[in-house]
C-alpha cells in the first residue's frame, strides 16, 4: 500500500517564528544536525528551515494512521545523502508507528523558492 503526504508553507512564517521565539522554537522543532545544516546555508537558511518544517508535516500526514499519536517534531529528521538527495530518519513515536505499520520505504522530495517551501513524502507499506 502506498500513502502520500504533502505540505507547503510560507518561508516568512518560519522566519518570523525563528526571529520571534528563537532558540526555543529551533530546539523544539529541529534536530541539532538540521539546525547546523540550515545555518550553513546562509543566504537561503530560512528556505531550508521551511522545507524541513514542511517535510515534518508531510511525514506526519503520510505516516499517521489515526492522527492521535504522541509524535514530537524531532521524531522526523531530514538528512541528505552525499549526492544531496534528502531522506527522512525516524525516531521515537514515528519510528514505532513505522515499525507497526510495516513501512518498508519512505521517499522525500523538497523544493523552495524565495516565498514558499514544499515537501512531498511517499510511503510504501508492506501488504499484510
Amino acid at each position: 500500500m502506498i500513502t502520500c503526504g504533502t505540505d507547503i508553507i510560507k518561508v516568512n512564517r518560519v522566519k518570523e517564528s525563528i526571529e520571534k521565539i528563537g532558540e526555543t522554537f529551533l530546539k523544539r522543532v529541529y534536530t541539532d544536525e538540521e539546525i547546523e545544516y540550515c545555518e550553513s546555508r546562509r543566504m537561503c537558511k530560512y528556505q531550508s528551515y521551511a522545507a524541513r518544517f514542511a517535510a515534518k508535516e508531510a511525514i506526519y500526514k503520510a505516516i499517521s494512521p489515526d492522527k492521535e499519536n504522541e509524535a514530537a517534531w524531532k521524531d522526523a529528521e531530514v538528512c541528505k545523502y552525499e549526492n544531496g538527495k534528502p531522506y527522512i530518519k525516524l525516531y521515537g513515536e514515528l519510528k514505532k508507528i513505522a515499525d507497526k505499520e510495516n513501512i518498508k520505504n519512505i521517499e522525500l522530495s523538497l523544493s523552495h523558492d524565495d516565498d514558499y517551501a514544499i515537501a512531498c513524502v511517499v510511503i510504501d507499506k508492506e501488504n499484510e
